[in-house]
């Protein structure tokens, strides 16, 4: 079962190589840290986000998220989510090398030797810990103008495919919870919704296969949606969702606010 499911990952992912233009490819880092050090990460925080708006500049990236956390399975696990936006998966994996952030750091700050962009981002990596990073490729996404800026929040849901129900999970999000979450921001109580299916680690043991990405304009919208009550559903339609609810485990929720994001 292990060798099967990793080659449905696999093939997966190669075909994703071939779709690459339609598609997004997100690497999600989860970061840690003390209180000791808060102060200089922030100062870290401001200077990537400079670094990467020259990545940006440069077509290196699509784009890059900077999310505090306010709840999720265990909140002292990690403060703080980024994610970078890249064109295609082997953009993705090839990330940003050393030379890479020692160029970009140039560009932002032209006055900088390199020796002192060198000592810079040895102060910044030692501010914080990498508590887990994860390869996404973009498969589904509802149709909206969500307009992503300071302040804005987001449901990151981890979700695990039901061992033989990879397919039958994607299926129901597509086609059962998508149509539902469309409903909402026609509502407006939702700004965007986006499954992501994860890249890396493959194997029956990876602790979550996909996510998703529910998108509001504040907590006034996210408390709006959380206690609609869809009167209008059939019992057709909830059969589908409840048969779409079993085709997966949904392993931890994560409640965060946007608070830089570079385009």
């Amino acid at each position: 079962m292990k060798k099967s499911v990793l080659t449905l990952f696999l093939g997966l992912f190669l075909f994703g190589v071939v779709l690459a233009q339609d598609s997004r490819y997100l690497v999600f880092e989860f970061i840690k840290v003390e209180t000791s050090q808060m102060y200089e990460f922030i100062d870290y925080k401001g200077f990537m986000e400079k670094v990467y708006q020259s990545a940006v500049d440069d077509n290196k990236i699509l784009g890059w998220d900077f999310w505090s956390l306010h709840s999720g399975n265990d909140t002292g696990e990690f403060q703080y989510i980024t994610i970078t936006y890249y064109k295609d998966p082997v953009s993705m994996m090839n990330g940003l090398t050393e030379e890479d952030l020692l160029k970009y750091a140039k560009l932002a700050d032209p006055q900088m030797s390199d020796n002192q962009i060198k000592e810079k981002f040895d102060q910044a990596f030692a501010t914080h810990d990498l508590a887990q990073r994860s390869y996404m490729q973009q498969i589904s996404n509802t149709k909206d103008n969500f307009n992503m800026k300071k302040g804005v929040l987001a449901s990151f849901d981890l979700m695990k495919a039901s061992e033989g129900k990879f397919q039958d999970y994607e299926n129901a999000e597509k086609e059962v919870f998508m149509p539902i979450h469309q409903g909402r921001i026609e509502k407006g109580l939702m700004g965007s919704w986006t499954l992501l299916r994860t890249a890396l680690p493959f194997g029956s043991e990876a602790k979550s296969t996909h996510l998703t990405m529910n998108m509001y304009s504040d907590y006034m919208q996210f408390f709006n949606a959380m206690e609609y009550e869809d009167l209008e559903s059939t019992a057709e339609q909830r059969a589908a969702v409840e048969k779409g609810l079993k085709s997966r485990d949904q392993k931890w929720v994560y409640l965060a606010t946007l608070e830089s994001t570079v385009r």
